[in-house]
């Protein structure tokens, strides 16, 4: 799972981020919370009342060259030794080759996550989870942690699924859909990137006042919009013989409706463009407060759900 976390701002966006983290105590108090989790850090070149800000709330200053940027695929010989953190879009290179084993069991998350989207019986999705010991394993280790206020322990499959309901079930396959193949490097990144995709369109739903299925739909859409990535193959081959809704389906391949300016407007901000991401928010009438709180809380969100996926650390 990711090691730290590092804000990333230009001269007028940092200016305006503190302004709006004086204005509001409680994003000055979430991104506190985030040094909770884990290392937090920003470049010393940022805009000196916001680095005074996240200092004040255990931010950490990056060192010099300790960050190593990588956008191709990573491999630990091109790793300085001086290089503490890594950076980049390493983890959206194409896959390697999977081994035959492992290749199984993501197609089998993926044929899962076909039957809950079809809305099968119980019993179908029982004997598939069947065919995968470590599938199976993480289920019940997830129902079992998170108490889901039973008294006893849980010991088979029917009970878990029925215990943990078919929208918790969608959630929880998404996630081991790509933390699946232990072996692939960029596995905990791509969840992590995921998964934070994931909550953060559905926090920006509940934001802009949209109703419970309209969320689950952003939701959603954010983890299905990695797929390709994760498959190495077009991102319309993989959703075809998925049942999504057309507002999900329109959204992931043109990024049509609400659900489509949402994703827009996340992946605006993981490629850093402030001004792009400034004029969105505005479109869809919110402040910058709406969204920053949003990516903080996808942010601890995700750290929790990669701790359940038991993600490994990567920097």
């Amino acid at each position: 799972m990711p090691s730290g976390l590092l804000i990333e701002a230009d001269a007028g966006a940092a200016a305006a981020a503190a302004d709006d983290a004086l204005a509001a105590p409680s994003i000055v108090a979430a991104l506190g919370a985030l040094c909770d989790e884990f290392s937090c850090l920003y470049r010393s070149s940022l805009d000196v009342r916001l680095a005074d800000v996240l200092r004040g709330q255990g931010w950490t200053e990056l060192a010099a060259r300790s960050l190593f940027c990588a956008d191709e695929r990573l491999s630990a010989a091109l790793l300085p030794p001086e290089a503490r953190w890594i950076d980049g879009d390493w983890c959206m290179a194409a896959p390697a080759r999977e081994p035959a084993r492992q290749a199984a069991s993501r197609a089998l998350a993926l044929q899962l996550v076909q039957l809950v989207a079809a809305d099968a019986d119980t019993h179908e999705i029982e004997a598939l989870l069947r065919l995968d010991p470590t599938l199976s394993y993480q289920l019940l280790r997830l129902v079992n942690s998170l108490g889901m206020g039973v008294a006893r322990r849980i010991t088979s499959f029917g009970q878990a699924l029925l215990i943990l309901g078919r929208q918790q079930l969608r959630r929880w396959l998404n996630l081991m859909l790509f933390a699946a193949n232990k072996d692939d490097i960029r596995s905990p990144m791509l969840l992590a990137r995921v998964a934070v995709r994931a909550r953060s369109l559905e926090l920006l739903a509940r934001t802009r006042g949209l109703d419970k299925l309209t969320q689950e739909q952003a939701f959603m859409t954010g983890m299905f919009s990695l797929l390709g990535v994760l498959f190495g193959m077009p991102l319309p081959a993989i959703l075809a013989p998925l049942s999504i809704s057309e507002a999900v389906l329109g959204a992931l391949l043109h990024r049509d409706g609400e659900l489509g300016a949402l994703l827009d407007l996340v992946e605006c901000a993981e490629r850093s463009e402030p001004d792009a991401v400034a004029a969105r928010v505005m479109a869809l009438q919110m402040t910058p407060c709406d969204f920053n709180g949003a990516i903080i809380e996808a942010n601890r969100w995700m750290l929790g759900a990669l701790r359940d996926s038991g993600a490994r650390d990567h920097g």
